[in-house]
């Protein structure tokens, strides 16, 4: 492990040039992920630049029907507050079916954003890996793949997205605040990550030095009656293998609008166009449901050990839709 220089600043112009003025630079906040990455040698960093002492914790309820969390907001309080529990329940069970109660009285909401995938060829750094380390291969392809995403892989990487918060924010249009040595901007959630492609190692549209800020979220009514749920290997501390957010308006039995994303199963939270389609303008029935499962599953490139996903996908959404219409 290379060493590195660790500096808390207090204002966010400074934060950012440190980590501007060096490639080998980044933000911690909670460090739940980043410094294991660190001790593992996955990561080879020149400065770590501890954030939290900038004013970007909190959540305020804004005019227009918005909520703002801010990125040092712990993921326990976004999960506890009022607002997010009654009127963006998705997010707030996103974040209770995340990591230990512990991990949750720590971790930043920004940084869960950013944690790397759990991928174990990323992680073992004896291992190739082209998120590690561009053009060593993936040995993912032809290995040991069942959590791997069966949705938005190439050839040089399938490794599957780890956040269920952003799931969840997925499935409600959210927007990410940034500021970095060119500005502020606003990245909606679709334009906020991208798919591997030839180069895996980028992974979000931030570019280097850019600070996450602040998430905000609609205040819909369709928000109002979301849901999340996980699948997982254990009840505890495990990430997704099939998660789903789901946010529909619904008018007695009919689907007027409807938001699906799904998690464990892409390489960044996976939205699907054609599944939301297949619910809107139509009775919610056995049916509908049905159409919308196998729309969902539809363009699924599975390995020779993750094919089970699509078949569980199919139906967690059954069972999930099937609630909302009870």
């Amino acid at each position: 492990m290379m060493p590195f220089s660790y500096v808390r600043p207090a204002r966010v112009a400074e934060a950012v040039a440190v980590v501007s003025a060096d490639p080998a630079a980044k933000f911690v906040a909670g460090g739940t992920d980043l410094l294991n990455l660190i001790k593992d040698g996955a990561e080879q960093l020149h400065h770590v630049v501890d954030i939290n002492r900038l004013p970007l914790a909190g959540i305020e309820v804004l005019s227009g029907r918005r909520i703002r969390i801010g990125a040092l907001t712990r993921m326990r309080e976004a999960a506890d507050h009022p607002v997010v529990r009654t009127q963006l329940p998705v997010l707030s069970q996103a974040l209770l079916a995340s990591a230990s109660p512990q991990v949750r009285n720590m971790a930043a909401i920004g940084g869960n954003l950013l944690q790397r995938t759990r991928c174990g060829y990323f992680r073992d750094t004896g291992m190739p890996c082209n998120k590690r380390e561009p053009g060593s291969g993936c040995p993912a392809q032809n290995g040991q793949n069942r959590i791997h995403a069966i949705f938005g892989g190439s050839q040089h990487c399938i490794a599957v997205h780890p956040s269920d918060f952003a799931v969840a924010l997925r499935a409600l249009d959210a927007t990410v605040l940034t500021t970095g040595p060119a500005g502020d901007r606003r990245i909606s959630l679709d334009e906020f990550y991208v798919l591997p492609g030839t180069t895996p190692h980028i992974e979000t549209t931030l570019r280097h030095g850019e600070l996450i800020t602040a998430v905000e979220v609609p205040l819909t009514p369709m928000a109002a009656r979301s849901r999340y749920v996980k699948l997982r290997d254990r009840a505890s501390f495990e990430f997704a293998v099939v998660s789903i957010g789901a946010a529909l308006d619904l008018r007695g039995r009919r689907v007027r609008d409807a938001r699906l994303a799904f998690g464990g199963v892409g390489t960044r939270p996976w939205r699907s166009a054609e599944a939301e389609e297949a619910l809107r303008g139509r009775d919610l029935t056995s049916a509908t449901i049905a159409a919308a499962a196998d729309a969902a599953v539809r363009g699924a490139v599975p390995r020779q050990h993750n094919q089970f996903k699509i078949e569980l996908l199919r139906r967690a959404l059954t069972g999930l839709l099937t609630e909302f219409g009870g």
